[in-house]
């Protein structure tokens, strides 16, 4: 029987393509299966194979647990042993007690079960031999064919693989049937209890991307290079390109002869139109051409909060806008910049009354009159930071001020700062010292949320847990017993 054994896994091993090793452990649980089948009780039985003789060995085994809230009592006595048991003496929880048994001998495995458990296991080992060789090739673009439709999802069919296509993950208003070939772009692997499966997607930028690669040559050849891409799916998409040879017209090239490859790639997307634009390294410029086909007057960028605002004349402003707003979210979204459209109008208001913040700053913060707050304003200074600690020779070239006013007005906003962080700290502190009052806060956690402007336990009770996990990286389990905590006098 054991020579029976050997040439069986010698002869699945070779039909099926997949290794020795996964048809010995599927076999190794088939035996298992069989002997299980003796006993009334609920037992555990583990089986081993020789792997160079084929002779196998039958144990009973007893799980090492511990009692816990989660398990008051032992779940199954015939397959569990408690820690404190003296069979499990100078054992720890999670090891194993085994006992040999009498083990079934292979020519009697009749059961169909036993019989199912290895075939299940060959056919999940091949599947994923199949799968991990169309990995290997790193194919992100597939394309198959509608097998069937399951509630509204799509089973594609590509080779010997079968891949999923989620109703949401297709183009909206686009009708899919039995048998069309569709591309699509592979997003994951979901590992499940029927195996891996490909996880395919239309609407995501990835896909657009793809489809221009495979129309248009000079990408693949490095000549061109999509950097960006944003999509309202089934509706319009931009996508920005980049050219590493000069000679190239990147967004011509990607239109192609009469259109031809746009056309290819619109067809392929159920009529989305698709906007090609030219890429920049300056940010303001790449907005700008993200924006066509509008046109923009001038742009103020505000990095801390990574923003801009795009002034666009009123005659513009719809087309800026786009229909529901589509323009100057693809535009964002292709930037990654968030864009506040404004007219000229619009962009005076705020001006104006950035200005009127500004001058009040300068006036009672840095104790200047206001027209030498206005100067400050005039050559771009907006912040007790900017006049501090930009660099010496920006503001040398200010006409209006000599060395000695310079220097004066540098070290009163640095003392008017140094003062504004004396008197954070202090509050920071005041609120550590309330929060550290509570069960289960400690030093470091009291001073990080009271930094960040939870300094009182109603601060902390208004917290979501995902807020309180964000604002702090800690356990999600640990954030809900502060917030609990904080909430307890709520209830009092």
């Amino acid at each position: 029987m054991s020579r029976e054994i050997l040439l069986m896994v010698d002869a699945l091993a070779h039909e099926k393509n997949v290794e020795k090793e996964i048809i010995f452990i599927a076999l190794e649980l088939a035996l298992a299966s069989a002997t299980k089948k003796r006993f009334k009780e609920d037992i555990d039985v583990h089986v081993e194979i020789d792997r160079a003789n084929g002779e196998h060995k039958a144990f009973r085994r007893w799980t090492v647990v511990e009692l816990s809230d989660d398990m008051p009592e032992i779940e199954n006595s015939e397959a569990q042993v408690l820690v404190s048991d003296e069979r499990a003496e100078g054992l720890s929880v999670g090891d194993t007690i085994e006992e040999p048994l009498e083990a079934v001998e292979f020519g009697r495995i009749g059961a169909q079960a036993a019989k199912q458990v290895i075939l299940q296991k060959v056919r999940e080992a091949e599947r994923e031999q199949i799968l991990n060789d169309f990995l290997a090739r790193k194919e992100h673009l597939v394309s198959g064919t509608i097998k069937r439709i399951e509630k509204g999802n799509a089973i594609i069919e590509i080779g010997r693989i079968e891949a999923l296509l989620p109703r949401e993950q297709m183009i909206p208003k686009e009708n899919l049937r039995n048998g069309d070939r569709v591309r699509a772009y592979l997003t994951r692997v979901e590992r499940n209890v029927r195996g891996p499966q490909l996880i395919l997607t239309r609407i995501a930028p990835e896909f657009i991307t793809k489809l221009f690669e495979l129309e248009v040559p000079e990408i693949e050849e490095g000549l061109l290079e999509i950097r960006a891409a944003a999509r309202d799916p089934g509706s319009r998409a931009k996508i920005a390109v980049k050219s590493n040879d000069q000679r190239l017209d990147p967004v011509g090239t990607c239109v192609g002869m009469r259109g031809s490859r746009v056309q290819a790639v619109t067809g392929e997307l159920a009529g989305e139109r698709v906007d090609i634009v030219l890429w920049s390294m300056d940010p303001a410029q790449f907005v700008i051409n993200a924006m066509a086909p509008a046109a923009v007057t001038r742009i103020s960028i505000d990095e801390d909060a990574h923003s801009m605002d795009v002034v666009v004349a009123e005659d513009q402003l719809a087309l800026a806008i786009g229909r529901g707003g589509q323009n100057v979210r693809l535009a964002s979204q292709l930037t990654g910049w968030e864009l506040n459209l404004m007219t000229e109008e619009d962009a005076e208001k705020k001006g104006e009354e950035e200005s009127g913040k500004a001058r009040e700053l300068f006036m009672s913060r840095l104790d200047v009159d206001e027209e030498v707050a206005d100067i400050l304003i005039q050559e771009g200074f907006n912040t007790l930071e900017e006049i501090a600690y930009v660099p010496l020779t920006e503001m040398q070239d200010i006409d209006a001020f000599d060395e000695d006013t310079i220097n004066e007005l540098r070290s009163r906003a640095r003392n008017a700062l140094l003062t504004e962080a004396i008197a954070r700290e202090e509050k920071v502190e005041e609120a550590t010292e309330e929060l550290l009052a509570m069960e289960g806060m400690d030093d470091a956690t009291a001073h990080l949320l009271a930094s960040k402007g939870v300094s009182k336990m109603d601060d902390l009770a208004d917290l979501a847990v995902d807020e309180l996990v964000e604002m702090t990286g800690m356990e999600e389990e640990r954030a809900k017993q502060l917030i609990m905590t904080a909430r307890a006098p709520w209830f009092a």
